[in-house]
């Protein structure tokens, strides 16, 4: 699924994403198909071969499904490989440029649909600027424990919150783009971060 020239993971961290993924999407398939308020829990477990309760352990709401990222995981592994010498933002942006370039076509297409997906139904939309925003803590983690750089606490909250506002507004400006034009467009935002 994932390029081998990528950054390490677990393989039970692989084995959880592979599930995540094919929820997600058969998920993806039934909302396009039938519409999001219009499909259940239970017909994605279906479609999926799994039962509901297994699809309650890896997502706890039908909104989960749509807004879990896969690619999170190896961007963040990415990011963590770059030369300590590189600057944070400088790091983020080549880890993201990697992951994406190495991702295959279906992957892609399933990201399209997803995002065309949450720009279209409000709750969706809603509910990702919200993670995105629930998410500046453990962003903050990541960049505060990268190797060779010094950022203490403060300034490691305010880059992950300058970080997830260069998210939202791409965000919020991508409908209608392909997933290589909203990823330029992400890291041509982040550019504009300088190094902090």
């Amino acid at each position: 699924m994932i390029a081998n020239n990528l950054p390490y993971i677990s393989l039970r961290e692989h084995k959880k994403q592979k599930v995540r993924i094919t929820l997600q999407s058969h998920a993806l398939r039934l909302f396009i198909e039938q519409g999001y308020d219009k499909t259940t829990v239970d017909q994605i477990a279906a479609a999926a071969e799994v039962s509901p309760s297994t699809f309650f352990r890896y997502f706890p709401t039908k909104e989960a499904v749509v807004l879990y990222d896969g690619q999170t995981s190896f961007i963040l592994a990415a990011f963590q490989s770059q030369p300590s010498q590189v600057g944070v933002v400088t790091a983020l942006r080549l880890g993201i440029q990697s992951v994406f370039k190495s991702l295959p076509e279906e992957i892609v297409r399933s990201e399209e649909q997803r995002f065309e997906l949450i720009n279209k139904t409000p709750e969706l939309r809603d509910a990702m600027l919200r993670a995105l925003i629930k998410d500046i803590p453990k962003i903050s983690i990541w960049l505060a424990e990268r190797p060779g750089q010094q950022l203490d606490e403060r300034r490691a909250r305010t880059l992950a919150g300058a970080i997830v506002g260069v998210g939202i507004v791409t965000f919020l400006d991508s409908s209608r783009k392909s997933m290589d034009q909203y990823v330029q467009e992400f890291v041509a935002n982040l550019e504009s971060l300088g190094e902090l």
